[in-house]
């Protein structure tokens, strides 16, 4: 074996560049692809409680067909907001499945963030009615600005949008940025905004439910982002039962998502759908749930492609990692 190995870089500069929303749409429809075929694996998820109040996680898996094997460690310090930085983290690192050595290492955080807008607009296409032109969003950090921008993109006959704040005061910066896409709207009472509203989005950090069981009405469907630990929470006791539940991995719903609050629930995995093995005839009067919680798969096939794209344009740090 070659003893003079290389190792790439991919910073988050790096990572900015070679990113496009487009192509990580594409590559979220064959994450989910793989999953289903199960020609892609996840491995359990490790997501701990950390002694300086963040936590970790990794997730992990491998595409035997394509070599392609990694893992992404990430997790939620919200210390970090005291020093003005971002309270999510993320690093993924991709492996030679024939040898085991490392070869490329990346900033995860725009992955993570692109990855999951993406996969929130395929559940809208999916599972929200094509006529659907209101919309109600919990949160204006990070991953509601991402949750929001491709649902835009992705479902044109929205126009109206209510957000809804942690602290009920209107977010100038969420308005700036995306107020020229729709009519934003600050709600000040969450059980209107959604009982208003043809779809509902919650990006928090799941901290609780964030409105009342009865303001859902027929016909709604709802993605939800922030629940992906154990105790989190963002739908209200009884929702599950009056809807059709998709998610991601139906294990790692009733691990760390919405579904560990009710495991017996019955779910499909969003992929099914993409391949067929489920065939989907939404009712009108359809509630949908969409539960995120976010798989290896979605994080690896993005990585390797900017792997790929960053080789192919001589982009990154390369190191000399010899063995």
């Amino acid at each position: 074996m070659s003893s003079d190995a290389k190792f790439l870089l991919l910073d988050a500069k790096d990572v900015g560049q070679l990113i496009e929303p487009a192509k990580v749409f594409d590559a979220m429809k064959r994450a989910f692809t793989l999953h289903s075929r199960r020609e892609g694996r996840v491995f359990p998820v490790v997501r701990e409680q950390l002694h300086t109040g963040g936590v970790f996680g990794i997730k992990s898996g491998d595409v035997p067909n394509a070599d392609l094997l990694g893992f992404k460690a990430a997790g939620f310090w919200p210390s970090n907001r005291k020093a003005g930085k971002e309270p999510h983290q993320a690093t993924i690192l991709l492996i030679d499945p024939h040898t085991g050595r490392p070869l490329c290492l990346i900033d995860g955080n725009t992955i993570t963030t692109v990855r999951t807008g993406a996969v929130g607009a395929l559940g809208l296409t999916l599972l929200a009615r094509p006529e659907s032109t209101s919309l109600c969003i919990f949160g204006t950090g990070t991953q509601a600005r991402i949750q929001l921008s491709f649902a835009l993109r992705y479902m044109p006959m929205i126009k109206r949008v209510s957000y809804v704040t942690v602290n009920g005061q209107p977010d100038d910066g969420f308005e700036k940025e995306l107020g020229h896409l729709c009519t934003l709207i600050h709600a000040q009472d969450p059980d209107a905004a959604v009982s208003e509203s043809d779809i509902v989005v919650t990006a928090t950090p799941g901290s609780g439910p964030l409105f009342s069981p009865a303001a859902i009405r027929a016909g709604t469907h709802l993605n939800c982002v922030g629940a992906d630990t154990k105790g989190k929470r963002e739908l209200p006791e009884g929702v599950l039962r009056r809807s059709r539940l998709f998610t991601d991995d139906r294990d790692q719903s009733r691990s760390i998502g919405e579904g560990q609050w009710d495991a017996e629930c019955p779910s499909i995995e969003i992929g099914d759908l993409l391949t067929g093995k489920v065939r989907l005839t939404r009712d009108l009067e359809d509630i949908t749930v969409f539960d995120m919680t976010g798989l290896a798969l979605q994080d690896l096939v993005v990585a390797e492609m900017l792997w790929h794209l960053a080789t192919a344009k001589s982009q990154g740090t390369t190191l000399s990692w010899p063995w």
